[in-house]
């Protein structure tokens, strides 16, 4: 099993963090510092290892932001162009890595009375981690100059900053602040995701990608007017972005993002489908079987196949969408498929015993049902 994240927050890097600021500022209360950092670290959860850290500098740094940060920004690394992220990581040349997410945590926690010059350390850092949590208040307290910050920053030469532009400002970005302002509307962003959907960074057409999908899961018509905007005639690149973007609403059977990709005509032909074993337990695996045998007359049929599982007798609007396969089917063609699904435990499902069901959807619809019952460990 690999080690939790919250480990690379410890003692190694308190120390770390405390050398390389004593050589940088004169009169650096090191002791001070890691005491407050490591002082029943133990038991913390990640993001309260990470606002230990920030607020160890907070109690240590100078009192004068702009000197705070210049201390902070004379300890990194060299910033690099390139997008290894293994590369990342302290060096003789200075700090990159996880050692500077506190960094930027201070730099969220302490800045916003400046945010001029807090932007400028987190373009910096950003460069040698990520700023994407610690952007997020500015986006709530200063809109207008953040917004205008990003605008600029959308033709930064580093891939790790035009990145931020997307990431930061995500409407539902994983264990990031809330953006209500931009779940309600996310027309402020939406120029920034223009400038960069075509850049030259998969890195950054990824999260181009995922903030579409997230805007998707609150405005789908707004990803379906992109859709139709910007796929006729894309380019591969392009293409696999929209098709990332989309995949929410492709699962959830969206009629006008299937039209979009040429998968909304029902499927004709027949269905077999099957679950086994129709006892499983929870920590096991079942197998999902299905045959799709096409009509003879018409032409060749592409095929989204989904599957939706639920508990038995669960009032659910949004339930878990599967992704099942993407097929094109001749007339008269048979094709069997076959799918292992899994019911290990995760720390984002929780999953009950009962009767359930498994419901396949072909081009969002509903085309077949299997039952089966999951059982306690």
């Amino acid at each position: 099993m690999a080690e939790p994240f919250k480990h690379r927050i410890d003692v190694a890097m308190a120390r770390l963090l405390a050398s390389r600021l004593g050589a940088v500022l004169p009169g650096f209360p090191a002791r001070r510092f890691e005491r407050a950092c490591v002082d029943g670290l133990g038991p913390l959860a990640l993001k309260q290892r990470v606002a230990r850290f920030a607020e160890a500098l907070a109690a240590t740094l100078p009192a004068d932001f702009a000197a705070a940060c210049a201390a902070l920004e004379a300890t990194l690394a060299p910033a690099r162009l390139d997008e290894d992220l293994a590369a990342l990581a302290p060096g003789p040349d200075g700090l990159a890595g996880w050692v500077c997410w506190p960094m930027a945590d201070f730099v969220a926690q302490r800045g916003l009375a400046q945010p001029d010059r807090a932007l400028a350390a987190l373009h910096a850092l950003t460069q040698r981690f990520t700023a994407e949590f610690a952007l997020r208040p500015f986006l709530v307290a200063h809109e207008t100059l953040t917004l205008r910050t990003l605008a600029r920053w959308v033709t930064d030469p580093s891939p790790h900053v035009r990145r931020l532009v997307s990431e930061g400002s995500r409407p539902r970005l994983p264990w990031g602040m809330a953006l209500p302002r931009f779940c309600a509307d996310p027309s402020p962003t939406l120029p920034l995701l223009r400038a960069l959907q075509d850049d030259a960074s998969e890195y950054v057409r990824r999260s181009v990608a995922n903030h579409l999908n997230d805007i998707a899961k609150d405005h789908p018509d707004v990803v379906v007017d992109w859709l139709a905007a910007h796929l006729p005639d894309a380019p591969p690149a392009r293409r696999a972005l929209l098709h990332r973007a989309s995949r929410t609403l492709v699962k959830r059977g969206h009629r006008g993002a299937l039209a979009a990709w040429g998968v909304d005509a029902p499927f004709c032909g027949a269905v077999a489908f099957a679950v086994t074993p129709q006892r499983v337990a929870i920590g096991g695996a079942m197998d999902l079987q299905v045959e799709l045998r096409a009509a003879a007359g018409g032409g060749p049929q592409r095929l989204v196949v989904d599957y939706v599982v639920r508990r038995d007798g669960s009032a659910s609007k949004q339930p878990k969408v599967w992704k099942g396969w993407t097929v094109e089917l001749a007339p008269g063609a048979v094709r069997p498929l076959r799918k292992r699904h899994s019911w290990r435990p995760t720390t984002v499902r929780v999953d009950r015993p009962g009767r359930h069901v498994v419901e396949l959807r072909i081009n969002g619809a509903a085309v077949a049902h299997a039952a089966f019952t999951l059982r306690a460990r």
